[in-house]
């Protein structure tokens, strides 16, 4: 039984004079029942309503603007009322005579990340164009905001633990709806009765009760969704098996399943790997909007599974044998289990390096976190937190937390930023006024009673030391490759990165050619993604490497077809 909601109604604020009703009749048909639609008439009752709402804790999941004929008053007003609600999201409505003089002001707009989205004010019923776009808004909102109203799988637990950050951020990613409940709250107690006396928390319960876990791993985790090794079957021989669910996995599980390709995934965290974490990628090819990573990852894996593929997550791979037994098949090796594939492509992206600081991986999910970590951004509201990193990954966290901290400093060793970092996301950075750039900053120390509460920041240049208060602090530092796991006939570079195609060792050639791009110095082994040494460590790019190992593949098992 699905319990009361309890929860206040999100808003929907509609603002403006000649179209402002005629956008209010258009919201009401559709999102009434979920949302209440308000439309102040003037500056003073908007404040007064804003005010309200603040004060009641009631969210606002969109602020529509008028685009008014002066042009860019449309934005300016959405800025102003934003410290009122920072997490909403931002939409400039057009009427149709104004929607060609209102594209370049707009456009600016956007880049600079003042709104979220521009549409034109529908012209007629069932626009559903325009209503995809909202839908898409609101929903993009309600994940971020974390107002599910599905009460799904229950976590029962005492306080911030790694434990609990952890299984949050896997059932988050997995897009799995979940709330955390104290051990002494009504769900609590029922958890734990039905645990039994010896369960230790954090404990986890599945929707309708089917499964109590406690303390689960993240192999508890991805068995209780996708099995484990062994319902694979002894005998099974994939033609293809994905070590790594990141991007270049995902495009290459899509095309080989496609084609008819008996695929397995195998990933050691939930699906979607780094970049399932990114909070908004704005610059991937057919998502004008932009698309979250984990949702870029939940549709890349359901395409995959329309296909036929099979994916294993939670579990690591510890180990690969290279074309060991009878059958010429190599053995992925995870742990006390193995899998067997004619093929292997080697996907595992790369972790973020550590920061070397004792005492603050003494906090680690209490206040600290590797990646972007969207499942503790509700933790930071009206903090300021402080993002370590120059890329992509770094910015983009940057303005998800600043929806919701108070304050969000990005500490970078260079100069600058345009060296590592996508324009567009500069931009974005430099517009947003709870986001401060700090240049040649290193943090060297930091503390807490139980929870981060402050850092000690070194400017690399003086040498001199500033404490600052601090409730979050996020590391995206650089690449680390995640491949220890390989064999020594699979040949890598210096720092650990896989060697594929021309980058191989001339030794290793065959009748003086080198392997085939994305091969390996082992044939049947392969690699795409952030892991291959050269790679260009976008999303993009490793997915189309991934789509681009299949015809390799192809040609590899076509003698043993015929």
């Amino acid at each position: 039984m699905t319990p009361p909601d309890t929860r206040p109604t999100p808003v929907i604020l509609v603002l403006g004079n000649d179209y402002r009703q005629a956008m209010v009749d258009v919201l009401t048909q559709r999102y009434a029942v979920d949302y209440e639609i308000i439309a102040p008439t003037t500056m003073e009752e908007a404040i007064e309503v804003l005010t309200d709402l603040k004060t009641g804790r009631r969210p606002v999941a969109l602020a529509a603007c008028e685009f008014f004929a002066e042009g860019e008053k449309a934005t300016h007003l959405l800025a102003k009322f934003q410290k009122f609600m920072p997490s909403a999201r931002r939409l400039v409505y057009v009427p149709a005579e104004r929607f060609r003089g209102s594209v370049s002001v707009m456009r600016e707009s956007l880049a600079e990340g003042r709104l979220d989205l521009y549409l034109m004010l529908p012209q007629g019923p069932r626009d559903e164009e325009f209503h995809t776009a909202i839908c898409e808004t609101l929903s993009d909102w309600a994940q971020s905001f974390g107002l599910s109203e599905i009460d799904g799988t229950r976590i029962i637990a005492d306080g911030p633990s790694p434990d609990l950050s952890r299984i949050r951020d896997f059932l988050d990613r997995m897009g799995m709806p979940n709330t955390v409940h104290t051990s002494d709250s009504p769900a609590g107690i029922e958890v734990l009765a039905s645990a039994g006396p010896d369960a230790q928390l954090p404990l986890l319960q599945g929707p309708n009760g089917e499964l109590t876990l406690s303390q689960p791993t993240n192999a508890d985790l991805g068995a209780a969704l996708y099995g484990r090794p062994t319902d694979i079957g002894e005998d099974a021989i994939c033609d293809l098996v994905i070590v790594g669910a990141g991007p270049a996995g995902l495009g290459a599980a899509v095309y080989a399943a496609s084609e008819g390709l008996d695929t397995l995934i195998i990933d050691q965290g939930p699906i979607g790997g780094q970049a399932g974490t990114s909070s908004m990628i704005r610059n991937y090819l057919g998502f004008p909007r932009g698309i979250s990573g984990m949702r870029l990852a939940q549709r890349a894996r359901s395409q995959a599974v329309r296909f036929g593929a099979r994916f294993l997550a939670g579990q690591e791979v510890t180990g690969l044998r290279i074309a060991a037994g009878p059958d010429g098949c190599h053995v992925v090796e995870l742990g006390a289990d193995t899998v067997r594939g004619r093929a292997v492509l080697i996907a595992t992206g790369v972790d973020y390096r550590r920061l070397g600081v004792e005492q603050l991986e003494d906090l680690v999910g209490r206040g600290v976190n590797y990646g972007a970590a969207a499942s503790t951004s509700r933790e930071v509201k009206h903090k300021d937190v402080y993002v370590v990193g120059g890329g992509n990954s770094a910015g983009q966290a940057a303005v998800h937390l600043s929806r919701f901290a108070k304050h969000v400093t990005i500490l970078v060793r260079r100069e600058g930023l345009a060296a590592t970092m996508s324009q567009y996301l500069i931009r974005e950075l430099e517009g947003n006024p709870r986001i401060t750039i700090r240049p040649r900053t290193i943090v060297t120390d930091g503390g807490g009673e139980g929870h981060l509460e402050w850092l000690t920041l070194r400017d690399v240049e003086s040498g001199a030391d500033e404490r600052v208060d601090a409730a979050g602090l996020y590391l995206l530092l650089g690449a680390q490759p995640t491949c220890s796991w390989l064999p020594p006939d699979v040949a890598r570079d210096d720092k650990g990165f896989v060697l594929a195609g021309a980058e191989t060792p001339w030794q290793s050639w065959q009748g003086g050619r080198p392997p085939e791009p994305y091969a390996t110095t082992v044939p049947g082994v392969y690699v795409a993604g952030d892991i291959r040494c050269g790679s260009m460590k976008r999303v993009a790019s490793a997915s189309g490497e991934g789509a681009g190992v299949v015809p390799l593949v192809h040609a590899f098992l076509a003698p043993e077809a015929r």
